[in-house]
């Protein structure tokens, strides 16, 4: 014998369960965000450590301006662009 309520209320659950079925297509648009969202951040990072490399060069005293030390813009413009 079935238990007709709880029947009942479990069809709106399966219902959304299968609304939110996740198709080869999302999955392949969720992966080309991604990798644009990691491309960008990738070039903000090239674009921040070049202008600190001009900054420092000529205006270091910008660099003091920032509160930032000689010796951390040496680090952060060295780092390679896939490192936060």
């Amino acid at each position: 014998m079935t238990d007709t309520p709880a029947l009942l209320a479990s069809a709106p659950h399966q219902a959304a369960r299968l609304e939110t079925t996740v198709g080869p297509a999302d999955t392949s648009r969720r992966r080309l965000e991604s990798l644009r969202s990691m491309i960008a951040t990738w070039d903000e990072r090239i674009r921040v450590r070049w202008e600190l490399e001009q900054m420092s060069a000529s205006n270091p005293h910008l660099i003091d301006d920032i509160g930032l030390t000689r010796r951390q813009v040496e680090a952060e413009i060295a780092k390679p662009f896939w490192q936060a």
